[in-house]
């Protein structure tokens, strides 16, 4: 089924098209790269629409992620609409411990997108960035402290909690 066709199926309902798509996805019908190309020119929603079914695809089995895909989905990270921000975060946190070579790349946009005013964007880099401080890279040194200091000028506990949750689990290993 091409991906155009899938779009204008006016049959199915967005979350059946999502879930179709990581379906898709996760079976190796569509890759994530074709996925990713068709995403770069669509519109806002429909961009978001492909990055969630690769969030989907992701969590069940990370490994269907090409490095090529994962850089686009990091560049996401700086898009102006909400939902494609919180997608890709939440890809990110699915599949960096793939590739820990652009850790650095993903913490400076993920940093930029706790200072949005969306709480999922926020919460969606809380989680990403949670994830990498769980893998305990040398960027830890740096990123710990960012991250504490969020924490404290954030207002919703939820996102708190991510973060005091992650440092918890990384300083309890050390001890």
């Amino acid at each position: 089924m091409q991906l155009k066709e899938l779009f204008s199926d006016k049959s199915l309902k967005p979350k059946e098209r999502t879930e179709k798509l990581a379906k898709l996805v996760t079976e190796k019908v569509i890759i994530p790269e074709n996925l990713i190309d068709y995403a770069k020119t669509a519109k806002d929603p429909v961009k978001a629409t492909c990055i969630e079914s690769l969030e989907f695809a992701t969590a069940a089995e990370p490994s269907i992620m090409t490095s090529k895909a994962f850089l686009a989905v990091l560049g996401f990270l700086d898009e102006k609409a909400p939902r494609v921000k919180w997608e890709s975060a939440k890809v990110t946190a699915n599949c960096i411990h793939l590739f820990p070579e652009h850790i650095e790349t993903a913490v400076k946009k993920l940093l930029d997108n706790t200072e949005c005013p969306g709480t999922v964007v926020r919460w969606s880099a809380a989680t990403a960035l949670s994830q990498i401080i769980k893998l305990k890279t040398p960027i830890n040194s740096h990123l710990i402290p960012a991250v504490e200091s969020i924490a404290a000028s954030e207002e919703k506990n939820s996102i708190k909690k991510i973060y005091a949750d992650a440092i918890k689990k990384v300083k309890n290993r050390n001890i």
